[in-house]
């Protein structure tokens, strides 16, 4: 059975998809290609059912429910910290009100965990929409007073003179007592349920054995990690793919639910 599988050229991604990708796992049934854009063209295009397996912002997810389930191997979700907003210059959160942020996309996670927390605070923010590899340059540039961070650049900011306004995920945590989800897969709906099922097995196996030849996916990842050695980019996908990335259990599910205020439909691996 042909099938395409998306995902963004984020190492934590890559790093999952290791196993099937290189061939150490057995695709069974499956004549698997790959596609790797950004998460937001992604986004976009699961609306048009572009894909059999893709990855997606959860964030994007309400729009997307008529179209794609989604497995529970995959997910990134982390607890006590996410997506960050950063700015050029020392600034109290209270201080981006009337600012333009750059942001990745608007169907984005971060995008929906930063509206909620601006909301927190009493204001919308304002944004633009900016490639997420080209904010981290856009903010120490001057070009913005301020971004939301995605990706390997949270590890990055330091090195580029940037100050931290807020981490999303610390502020979730401390709101919510809940990691904070970003992404994660997402199948077609409209596929045959045994299909569905086989594959969500398929992907639980493959975040199991990259993680069991963990330098070895890294290694695969790094053509992914847009300059990032490869010390850092271990510390990256360990933070990433994690238990939750497994299954995200009782605690994973209730966060998607509590971010999007929806319960998704989930395929078990």
């Amino acid at each position: 059975m042909k099938f395409t599988i998306a995902h963004s050229p984020d190492s934590d991604d890559a790093y999952m998809m290791a196993p099937l990708a290189l061939g150490w796992l057995d695709p069974e049934e499956f004549e698997i290609t790959f596609v790797r854009k950004d998460i937001e063209t992604l986004n976009a295009e699961a609306t048009e059912s572009r894909y059999d397996v893709t990855a997606i912002s959860f964030g994007a997810y309400p729009e997307l429910m008529g179209r794609y389930d989604l497995l529970t191997a995959g997910s990134s979700i982390q607890e006590g910290t996410g997506p960050l907003v950063v700015s050029g210059k020392p600034l109290e959160p209270a201080g981006l009100k009337g600012l333009t942020i750059a942001i990745p996309g608007r169907r984005t996670s971060a995008y929906l965990a930063m509206r909620i927390w601006c909301k927190s605070l009493g204001f919308e923010p304002k944004v633009e929409l900016v490639p997420f590899d080209q904010i981290l340059p856009a903010v120490a540039e001057g070009r913005f007073q301020a971004g939301l961070l995605i990706h390997e650049s949270q590890l990055m900011y330091h090195d580029a003179g940037l100050r931290l306004v807020v981490d999303l995920g610390a502020w979730w945590k401390h709101a919510y007592d809940l990691p904070l989800p970003m992404g994660g897969n997402a199948i077609r709906r409209d596929l045959p349920a045994d299909v569905k099922q086989r594959f969500a097995v398929l992907m639980r196996r493959s975040v199991e054995m990259a993680r069991a030849r963990h330098w070895e996916s890294v290694d695969y990842s790094q053509s992914f990690g847009r300059g990032m050695d490869r010390e850092m980019i271990g510390r990256y996908v360990n933070a990433w793919v994690n238990d939750f990335t497994v299954d995200p259990g009782p605690r994973g599910r209730e966060a998607v639910e509590k971010l999007l205020g929806l319960e998704p439909v989930w395929i078990q691996g």
